[in-house]
């Protein structure tokens, strides 16, 4: 039997702490999930226009094997600054790889494209992003905000405003595997020009407003149009011991959700860029059916993720914002979910 974890958190998976920082006027932010001890991580990019920074060393078969940290940052290239402001706290707290008498924090991170959602990006010489990236790693906590927070805060979709989601289970091996996702994808999360979810026959406990599946299907292409990328970032983590091949398979897999919950997923204008990271709190004792209990988990964790974070969103308060989920289909006034 599979089942659903407390916090329906990433941060279910015991070793993690998240922190997210946003500026709502700029329309952008950033999340940083950081470590108790260095993880064995890994990734995969599969969308057309990635961006990210030390990524490349999560490979199986480069040297680093384990990260301090992982972010994921609105502001499409300016972004990347959020990674140098994580690595300071990092260092200030003396984390980071051993190098002789230097200590060098390693974080890998993704970005995603916010730059015209709206939002004031006249922010002179230079970016906001590194002190955004240390404010949030300055917040770390276990209990995380979903919605228009971190690097959701200016995510946008084809439909509906896109948003920071997580979702966690347990395998029936005991194994936890959680997810944590930026929404900005060129594609839908939702059906038609209706409320419901492509995630939503992996949905639990009405996590995203129970809605199920619409009567018929309309498949029709609804994506973001005019120049410009978009990406929607995540990371999937287990607390099971994994290698860094087994770590990139599983990142592989948490694709796998991505594309069941975004309609078109991995375009040319997406970056879809999913880690995946294990804290080593458990070993496997049969590592192929582990591993594929694991990844199937992953799939529906991301799909779900995805979801929440799109059900949780508000409109950023500037003119002119894409709505939320809620805003078109929550009446007004009306008591919890939609009367």
């Amino acid at each position: 039997m599979i089942s659903q974890s407390p916090r329906n958190l990433l941060t279910d998976v015991a070793g993690i702490a998240v922190g997210n920082a946003q500026d709502l006027r700029l329309g952008s932010g950033v999340t940083a999930i950081v470590f108790d001890r260095p993880a064995v991580a890994s990734v995969s990019v599969l969308g057309g226009a990635p961006g990210g920074r030390d990524t490349e060393l999560l490979a199986p078969h480069n040297t680093v094997e384990a990260v301090d940290a992982i972010v994921l940052s609105g502001g499409s290239a300016f972004g990347l600054d959020a990674a140098g402001g994580v690595q300071a706290a990092l260092r200030e707290q003396g984390r980071g790889l051993a190098i002789g008498d230097v200590r060098v924090p390693i974080v890998s991170q993704a970005i995603l494209f916010d730059l015209r959602n709206g939002g004031d990006k006249d922010w002179g010489r230079f970016s906001p992003y590194r002190d955004l990236g240390y404010a949030a790693a300055s917040t770390l906590g276990r209990d995380v905000a979903l919605g228009s927070v971190g690097a959701g805060a200016g995510a946008t979709t084809a439909t509906v405003k896109g948003g920071l989601g997580s979702a966690s289970a347990v395998t029936p091996s005991g194994h936890t595997v959680a997810a944590i996702v930026a929404v900005n994808a060129v594609g839908a999360p939702t059906i038609g020009t209706g409320p419901h979810f492509w995630a939503a026959p992996f949905e639990r406990n009405s996590e995203f407003g129970g809605r199920g599946l619409p009567a018929s299907f309309d498949t029709t292409l609804r994506m973001k149009r005019g120049r410009g990328t978009s990406t929607t970032i995540g990371l999937v983590a287990t607390d099971a011991v994994l290698s860094k091949a087994q770590a990139m398979r599983l990142a592989i897999m948490a694709h796998d959700g991505l594309a069941r919950a975004v309609l078109p997923a991995h375009a040319p204008q997406d970056g879809d860029t999913m880690f995946a990271a294990a804290t080593g709190l458990r070993p496997m004792h049969d590592p192929v059916i582990e591993l594929t209990e694991l990844g199937h988990l992953a799939t529906q964790v991301m799909a779900r993720a995805i979801a929440r974070g799109v059900y949780e969103a508000a409109a950023l308060p500037v003119p002119g914002a894409q709505s939320s989920w809620r805003d078109r289909f929550v009446l007004p006034g009306a008591a919890g979910e939609d009367a």
